[in-house]
């Protein structure tokens, strides 16, 4: 096995794309088909499912990818370690995050391990939801995730970092826009937009969880794998969305943010990592994380 086959394994279980694996190895296509049946015949398994119109990876391609990143991650470690400074943290992060909810959180956080920590190179992978981010850190593929709570237990170690009431956001003509507060009941017969129902999100948990003690289930009538553009839509009058108050900076135009009225409904933010890492980058960005976003309380 050589460290060029496990390079170009990698470009093309990310591209998932021959094509655009070989355009980003800068060589041609032929090659690079010649190198995976190489790795392949070496380790004794078929690592992707080619056809004419997709290339996905087999269960044996998933399973040699996060060992592949971890020798390429060691490799590129190795080849800084006889030049960097003593005490030195370097090398490679990949954080997980969902996207709009985050933005509050994963900010202060990349710029302070960019400061503190320049030869930390970060990968930040959007649109991921907590339950896939679990299963990505348990993969390998992920080192971090900005997750939302409470998380089914396995092999993952998790941090508090924020709590966020719940309230929902409305067309800015909704009868309901002017009110301080809103009272989930009076939206029991209202058209909802939330996550896709089997994405793994954890604010889609907390919605139906509100709902639930409210008595009825949200019609949901727009499913949507963004929280930005889930607002976008109730902007233009397609629906209401059960959001966290952390939005309230970046709803668009066209909408508003409100509360739920009584008994304060949160839902919690946390860090999540594979339990047990021995990685020396992974320790330096979790030190940086407990001073910059502290656990509440404490």
């Amino acid at each position: 096995m050589e460290i060029r086959w496990l390079e170009s394994f990698v470009a093309v279980a990310e591209e998932l794309h021959f094509g655009r694996a070989a355009t980003r190895l800068h060589m041609a296509q032929s090659p690079l088909s010649q190198t995976i049946r190489k790795l392949e015949k070496d380790v004794g398994a078929r690592l992707f499912e080619r056809n004419t119109r997709s290339v996905d990876l087999t269960a044996a391609g998933h399973a040699l990818l996060p060992h592949a990143y971890r020798i390429l991650e060691e490799v590129g470690l190795a080849r800084k370690a006889p030049t960097a400074a003593p005490g030195s943290v370097y090398g490679r992060v990949s954080i997980g995050f969902s996207g709009a909810l985050n933005h509050l959180t994963l900010p202060p956080l990349a710029r302070a391990l960019r400061q503190r920590h320049p030869n930390i190179s970060l990968n930040l992978v959007g649109r991921v939801m907590s339950g896939e981010a679990v299963d990505r850190l348990v993969a390998g593929t992920l080192d971090l995730a900005f997750v939302g709570l409470p998380l089914n237990p396995g092999a993952v170690a998790t941090r508090l970092i924020a709590r966020e009431r719940l309230g929902v956001v409305l067309p800015s003509d909704h009868p309901l826009a002017e009110r301080d507060a809103v009272d989930l009941r009076e939206l029991a017969e209202e058209a909802f937009i939330a996550m896709p129902l089997l994405s793994g999100s954890s604010l889609n948990d907390s919605v139906m969880r509100v709902c639930t003690a409210s008595g009825f289930r949200p019609r949901v009538v727009q499913e949507v794998p963004d929280p930005f553009i889930m607002m976008t839509l109730v902007s233009a009058g397609v629906g209401v969305s059960i959001m966290t108050e952390g939005v309230v900076g970046i709803v668009p135009a066209g909408s508003v943010f409100r509360p739920l009225a009584g008994v304060p409904q949160f839902h919690d933010h946390a860090l999540a990592w594979t339990a047990g890492s021995a990685s020396r980058v992974l320790g330096a960005v979790l030190d940086v994380a407990a001073e910059v976003l502290p656990t509440p309380g404490a």
